[in-house]
């Protein structure tokens, strides 16, 4: 953990599995907001806030057992293959880039969030422009990249705000 006490199997195991069921929830509460900005597949990224508080509070390793498993579980409860393969692309390049800002220490939980909002968008675009074979998606860029950092700004606020406020109570167990 990044909070950095040691802690039993079990206590890892309870709260991975906290962890997995917030981004669960979270990701089934989006399905029932509508977004219409004229560009398919624009959300909120809400599960993104458990990746964000996952990276400062149960570490890399953790983070990406963690959404990787909702991935997983959110695709065949509530998509399908193609939605599975679009988040595995947007979450792919996502984490790779948050994860390299984290470790260099470059930006704070609010610019985390938006590198991996943004880098969710470019991701799940490049997924699109292999499946139908046309680099033309790129058009909804600007959109997206907009659509991303407004996200990315508003979950890293509040996954800032939720990871001091965890470290504290982890601390005290």
């Amino acid at each position: 953990m990044t909070g950095k006490t040691e802690q039993s199997p079990a206590h890892k195991t309870a709260l991975y599995g906290m962890l997995i069921a917030l981004a669960f929830v979270l990701s089934f509460v989006e399905t029932l907001i509508p977004i219409s900005l004229g560009v398919p597949g624009v959300k909120l990224g809400l599960a993104n806030l458990v990746t964000v508080v996952g990276l400062y509070t149960v570490g890399i390793y953790g983070t990406v057992a963690v959404s990787m498993i909702r991935i997983v579980l959110v695709a065949f409860t509530f998509g399908n293959v193609f939605s599975m393969l679009y988040s595995l692309g947007g979450w792919g390049l996502s984490i790779l880039l948050m994860i390299l800002c984290k470790k260099r220490e470059w930006f704070s939980s609010v610019g985390i969030s938006v590198i991996g909002g943004v880098g969710h968008n470019i991701g799940q675009l490049c997924v699109a422009a292999l499946v139908v074979k046309q680099a033309g998606v790129f058009i909804y860029l600007p959109v997206l990249l907009i659509a991303g950092t407004a996200a990315g700004l508003v979950i890293g606020l509040v996954g800032g705000m939720i990871v001091e406020r965890l470290l504290r109570f982890i601390k005290k167990l």
